[in-house]
């Protein structure tokens, strides 16, 4: 298939890109590599693609020096004139949405940037895909959708009408505007979840990057709530694998479906959601513990009241996935936390 995969600079986009392109599909990339986090990383991820830094030019195209079938385009998903000249030049047979302003703290100082990027440029990517004839797109959704449900594990059928971030409340949105779109112009939408996703080349803003810089530079890590929060910790390679066989099997109508007793995670339309998550959640503290393992040194703690915006734990119901693809994630915590160390140690050299 030749597919779209906007935010392939991201640590998700960079990973599900090389999966595609080794499996042989087309992927034509688009990021806008905007200064949230360190931009060298966001270059470095794109170099391994072999999108050099010195080749990008806004709204140009860049082929890869290293895989044949792969392009890159720098531009801003909320730039509609841009989207629509992508989607009009290449005739996507598949969009993945992973790109949008990520972080829950972030949104509570910066909410315009979110209304932008998450919203604005998710309606570009519908607006792309009604117009240009694509009926196959995944997008990138939350377990902070869930905000102060507090039943756990969550699952695809609990209300998620009470989100506690600006971050939360353009996932949410993302998934009723997709259903929309479903709805009106058989679109095969499918909304994944994403739990706390970890692994080599991650983001630097959350904990296992934090909390690793922090160790090797004997700075005390920061332990919010005291401590007493759980995550349900999701290998990148997990992650990527359930995109994968979403991209293989679009959504299709519920014919179960009924508006009488409407299921919240499928429709009479083509719409899907997913929560992808490891099943397993783990205490920070025993996160902390498997990290400084892995490093061979002991954390100083800070420990520090619950913050504006966080949930005090995520626990993932996937049944949804076993059921319609026969897959659950099951990453072990050490092997993950091993291979993210290792990868640390050669990127930064340290």
């Amino acid at each position: 298939m030749k597919i779209l995969v906007t935010g392939s600079a991201g640590f998700i986009g960079y990973h599900l890109t090389k999966r595609l392109l080794e499996r042989g599909d087309e992927v034509v990339g688009v990021d806008n590599i905007n200064d949230y986090y360190d931009v060298a990383l966001k270059f470095g991820r794109l170099n391994e693609l072999g999108i050099s830094k010195d080749a990008q030019e806004w709204g140009k195209r860049v082929d890869s020096s290293l895989y044949e079938k792969h392009h890159f385009y720098r531009i801003d998903l909320a730039d509609k004139e841009a989207v629509e000249k992508i989607f009009k030049a290449e005739r996507f047979d598949a969009v993945v949405n992973l790109a949008a302003q990520a972080g829950v703290r972030y949104s509570i100082e910066n909410p315009d940037v979110y209304i932008q990027s998450n919203v604005v440029g998710f309606l570009n990517i519908l607006e792309g895909c009604r117009n240009f004839g694509v009926k196959n797109l995944c997008y990138a959704s939350s377990s902070s959708v869930y905000g102060l449900n507090e039943s756990q594990p969550f699952k695809t059928s609990d209300r998620t009408e009470h989100p506690i971030s600006l971050y939360a409340a353009t996932k949410k949105s993302n998934e009723m505007m997709a259903h929309t779109y479903a709805h009106l112009y058989g679109i095969q939408t499918t909304g994944l979840r994403f739990f706390t996703v970890y692994g080599p080349w991650g983001r630097p803003d959350m904990a296992p990057m934090l909390f690793t810089d922090a160790i090797l530079s004997n700075r005390a890590i920061k332990v919010f709530n005291n401590g007493k929060m759980s995550r349900d910790f999701t290998y990148i390679d997990d992650i990527v694998e359930g995109i994968v066989k979403v991209i293989d099997k679009p959504a299709k109508p519920n014919e179960n479906w009924s508006g009488k007793e409407p299921d919240i995670a499928s429709s009479s339309a083509p719409y899907r959601l997913y929560n992808i998550g490891n099943n397993a959640p783990v205490a920070l503290m025993d996160f902390i513990q498997e990290l400084e393992r892995a490093l061979g040194k002991e954390a100083e703690k800070k420990f520090m009241p619950l913050q504006d915006g966080d949930v005090v734990s995520t626990y993932a119901d996937v049944s949804g996935l076993i059921k319609e693809f026969g897959y659950k994630p099951q990453t072990p915590l050490s092997k993950g936390i091993a291979e993210f160390v290792k990868w640390y140690r050669e990127f930064y050299k340290r």
